[in-house]
């Protein structure tokens, strides 16, 4: 018999796991799928994972991003507090044109910030730099970590989906199995106690021979995308969704620096001797070629003119590729039956505007972007309050705001 669920969620970036949890959190059973054996194997485990708010003039994605800044912020604090170090993050200006701009954008800055002088910059350390922003209760998360730490409170699945069937009101999900990692744990004893329980499930593996042709079947009256760039199982091209390549440096270091910031480029607070670079943003479509194996050549580059960063040794090097929508606001909510929406209404393409037609308990969480660890807590929240409580999702980021104008473009 295929093993049940309430929701299915295919993703284990920083969307997927937050996904998971909210939903686990509201009472469902869920299952986190990921074809990779370890969560955040993607863009979320490169990324430089800052929690800070978005400077700027108020528009309409600064003031959703803050509001995630203030939901995320609380959140790691709560619930994951050993991963999320609340450093404080200064914000830069780049050049003296936009050092002007700064005063344009204090009147918007509606989280808690102060201003700090050029040479209070060089006190600490900082070299050519102006007048900036500080933002002390923004901070850093440990990306690898902090993805981890989320995944492990739910049920796990390694599985490289193939097909997703809905049939008598339940989806079903098939695909070839790999080794699955032993935490999947029982919902219903976790939530009784601070400890989740394993439940040993077995798989072959490598080792028996059955390698290639084990085929494994779940199902769920949900499933939630949360596949980042990558989206093959159904018709989202309206979403826009697309991949910039991200590289992180993580380095030894004993300088001093008790503070993160941003300029052209992250730099963290020295962390237990480890200060992050980056990451970078490059939407080249080979970007190895482009970077010629020398993917944090520009990050150390940077850093060389906001810290000493003389004494840098490269630990670790992460790159992987993040998913941004269109319109860079994240994507949250149901889907869209594409082909249908297409065939019924064919004068869609030319500005017709019928309503629109959902795929029965398919949604999506993507296209949180370069700021995924500020999305992702809020983002799922939504959308397990819309699937659990049935409370409508947000317009800012719903998906279907972008479907009638894409048509129009065929």
């Amino acid at each position: 018999m295929p093993k049940t669920y309430d929701t299915i969620i295919i993703g284990a970036g920083i969307a997927g796991c937050c996904a998971a949890y909210a939903l686990q959190q509201k009472g469902q059973k869920v299952l986190l799928v990921d074809r990779s054996a370890v969560p955040a194997s993607g863009g979320s485990g490169a990324a430089g994972a800052f929690v800070s708010p978005k400077i700027g003039k108020g528009s309409p994605l600064q003031t959703l991003t803050n509001e995630a800044y203030e939901y995320a912020k609380d959140f790691y604090l709560k619930h994951f507090p050993e991963h999320f170090s609340q450093t404080g993050v200064i914000r830069i200006p780049k050049d003296a044109e936009d050092a002007e701009k700064f005063r344009l954008y204090e009147p918007f800055n509606h989280t808690k910030y102060s201003w700090v002088s050029k040479e209070e910059l060089e006190a600490i350390g900082i070299t050519n730099a102006k007048e900036s922003f500080i933002f002390d209760e923004a901070g850093v998360c440990d990306a690898p970590a902090m993805c981890r730490a989320i995944w492990e409170q739910v049920p796990f699945m390694q599985m490289d989906v193939e097909s997703l069937e809905f049939s008598e009101n339940v989806w079903h999900v098939k695909a070839r199995s790999h080794a699955l990692r032993g935490n999947a744990y029982d919902n219903a004893k976790s939530s009784k106690s601070s400890e989740p329980q394993r439940v040993n499930v077995c798989i072959p593996t490598q080792e028996s021979g059955n390698e290639g042709n084990n085929e494994e079947s779940i199902q769920a009256k949900n499933i939630v995308l949360a596949t980042g760039y990558q989206n093959t199982l159904f018709d989202m091209r309206h979403m826009g969704v697309r991949g910039t390549w991200g590289s992180r440096g993580d380095y030894y270091s004993k300088l001093r620096l008790d503070v993160s910031m941003h300029k052209s480029i992250s730099v963290s607070a020295n962390i237990d001797g480890i200060i992050k670079l980056g990451a970078t943003h490059n939407k080249a479509k080979n970007p190895c070629m482009v970077c010629n194996g020398k993917p944090l050549q520009s990050l150390e580059e940077r850093a060389k003119e906001m810290v000493d960063s003389s004494d840098f040794v490269l630990k670790e090097t992460f790159c992987g590729m993040r998913a941004g929508s269109k319109d860079y606001f994240p994507l949250v909510g149901k889907v869209i039956d594409v082909p249908y929406m297409l065939e019924t209404y064919p004068a869609i393409v030319r500005g017709a505007k019928p309503e629109l037609k959902h795929i029965d308990n398919l949604y999506v969480l993507n296209g949180v972007g370069g700021r995924g660890f500020v999305f992702a807590p809020l983002m799922a929240e939504i959308l397990a309050e819309s699937i659990v409580e049935g409370k409508e999702i947000d317009k800012r980021i719903n998906p279907d705001r972008l479907f009638l104008k894409w048509c129009r473009k065929l």
